[in-house]
């Protein structure tokens, strides 16, 4: 992978429709599996359920982004994280509009009081609402607008995101004490993040 945003004679469009369907995949056989009764015996819960983990996992995707780009070389990377953060609201919207529709009929003075009520419902939409904000402001204009330097660090909040969604996830899973998958996104998440402290210290340091 090159500077040039090349990758063995592909453009950087190609890549990033590549990047695009496989990005769909998951959603696309969600959609397949709710429409052939596939996704068994509680559909509604299911479709909540892997519409959450793949927002979840998409996460680990673009907090992965600068460690790959850095330690491997593969600077070009960059050209596609905002493509990958977008990805992750995506996810994120259909996990929120399925909840909000198949579990509360859209009736939004019941979510507005569950979200309330319930701790690890508040705290997915925390992240969700983060979310929002990062995908509103992840264009070109947007940055012109808050300047580079408040874009950064407005930009930074995925961190937060992503102990919003673990905590989430670990307290959905708490309930049917089935921690096994939260302690593996809970490991890739830590080191993601240590990485970045690490190389904060160390390039201070220097």
């Amino acid at each position: 992978m090159s500077n040039a945003g090349h990758v063995r004679g592909l453009s950087r469009n190609q890549i990033s429709i590549i990047i695009g369907v496989v990005c769909a995949l998951p959603m696309a056989w969600l959609f397949w599996a709710a429409v052939h009764d596939l996704l068994g015996a509680n559909p509604a819960e299911a479709l909540i359920r892997q519409s959450g983990i793949w927002t979840l996992r998409f996460v680990c995707v673009v907090l992965a982004v600068t460690p790959l780009r850095v330690m491997m070389g593969w600077t070009a990377l960059a050209q596609w994280r905002r493509q990958l953060g977008l990805t992750v609201f995506i996810y994120a919207l259909l996990h929120f509009l399925s909840y909000a529709w198949l579990d509360m009929g859209f009736e939004i003075e019941d979510i507005a009081k569950d979200i309330v009520k319930r701790p690890f419902i508040w705290m997915g939409f925390s992240a969700f609402a983060l979310m929002s904000l990062l995908a509103i402001t992840s264009f070109n204009r947007a940055i012109r607008w808050l300047s580079a330097k408040r874009w950064r660090r407005l930009h930074q909040c995925i961190y937060v995101i992503a102990g919003l969604a673990l905590l989430h996830f670990l307290w959905m899973r708490a309930g049917k004490n089935n921690f096994a998958e939260v302690a593996l996104y809970a490991v890739i998440i830590s080191a993601l993040l240590l990485w970045r402290v690490y190389r904060h210290f160390k390039k201070n340091l220097n």
